[in-house]
């Protein structure tokens, strides 16, 4: 059975920073593209920061040059580096892994339950 668990996010400050974790279980790590959405309310679900299995690191424009993703796969885990958070920020951040990426518009196979960010001005 696979598990996505999210965690780290929070209240901050804009301009703050946060640092989200997903540990994956289930699955061998190793061999998945691992991505971070996010969905904010009246929104649609956007992926923001995907890693392949040779960490290959793609970003969103909205979030090139604030979030970095990095993989750890001893540890079975996932992280998204977020600095410089803006309101516009705000949203649930899901964790999300796919066996075969096919770019950026993949379909994901598994999901994580979410974790909320939200950034105050």
């Amino acid at each position: 059975q696979v598990q996505l668990v999210e965690s780290g996010g929070g209240l901050v400050q804009a301009g703050g920073s946060l640092r989200l974790s997903c540990a994956a279980s289930g699955l061998t790590f190793s061999t998945y593209t691992m991505g971070w959405f996010r969905q904010a309310p009246g929104k649609e679900r956007e992926l923001m920061s995907g890693i392949t299995y040779m960490s290959t690191t793609y970003y969103a424009d909205s979030v090139k040059g604030r979030f970095t993703i990095f993989r750890d796969n001893a540890k079975n885990t996932v992280y998204l580096q977020m600095n410089n958070l803006k309101p516009e920020d705000t949203a649930v951040y899901y964790c999300a892994a796919v066996r075969w990426f096919t770019g950026w518009n993949a379909r994901y196979d598994y999901w994580g339950q979410g974790t909320q960010v939200t950034v105050s001005s």
